[in-house]
């Protein structure tokens, strides 16, 4: 089962007084409108609308909680970069997401949403050294993955690791894919190891012996049905 299959909407904060009270543990996701973060945090959570998808950039203008279990959350943060957002929603913005990222005691760790085939623009690069001074973990994911070749892949991760370290050895970063459901299980180890919650070791594949024995009982069974077959006719 996934590791945040429980994952439920909790509640929409547009002011810090009101951020829930009984939060241990939070773990906030951020980028660029239409980067794939809503679709990142439904892929994680195994649900296809826990956040919405939208198809207007923008549209996230608040703090969404989506509880975990008791006391521990997912925070989706308002998309950034989106400049035909009207000036007051900008400011905002502004005004709850900085003293939120820079004050919250139970916020552990930033993932940061970057469509893999544009990194590193210029916000996602304001966004990360603005974060990284909190001396709190970011993890950033390259989503729509899918999107490029393997070689292309490689070259983005590999660029993308290279401005990371320059900017502290507290940052980490994968490939993502929301639509072919990879790289699940990576985020899935490091998120977990920030809220505390223990991700269970993947069944392991059927040995060779097992194949075998259900390859015979496959092939038994379709040998009494031809002989069936051959006695009614």
């Amino acid at each position: 089962m996934p590791l945040f299959q429980k994952a439920v909407f909790h509640t929409t904060v547009a002011h810090l007084r009101d951020l829930p009270g009984d939060s241990q543990c939070e773990v906030a996701f951020a980028g660029r409108s239409n980067s794939g973060k809503s679709s990142a945090i439904n892929t994680l959570a195994n649900h296809t609308r826990l956040a919405f998808v939208s198809k207007t950039p923008g549209r996230t203008q608040h703090l969404n909680y989506f509880r975990l279990e008791d006391g521990k959350y997912f925070v989706d943060l308002p998309g950034y970069g989106f400049a035909k957002a009207p000036e007051e929603i900008r400011s905002q913005w502004e005004g709850l997401l900085a003293p939120y990222l820079r004050h919250r005691e139970a916020l552990c760790g930033l993932v940061l949403i970057m469509d893999s085939r544009h990194p590193l623009t210029e916000l996602d690069l304001q966004m990360l050294g603005w974060f990284a001074a909190t001396g709190k973990p970011i993890h950033v994911l390259l989503s729509k993955a899918d999107k490029l070749t393997r070689q292309e892949q490689v070259v983005a991760l590999r660029e993308v690791q290279r401005v990371l370290t320059e900017i502290g050895s507290n940052c980490t970063v994968q490939l993502f894919s929301s639509l072919k459901k990879s790289g699940i299980r990576q985020a899935e180890g490091v998120l977990g190891g920030w809220l505390g919650l223990e991700l269970k070791p993947e069944a392991p594949p059927p040995t060779g012996l097992a194949t075998e024995r259900t390859a015979r009982t496959k092939k038994r069974g379709a040998m009494g049905w031809e002989a069936r077959s051959a006695g009614k006719s």
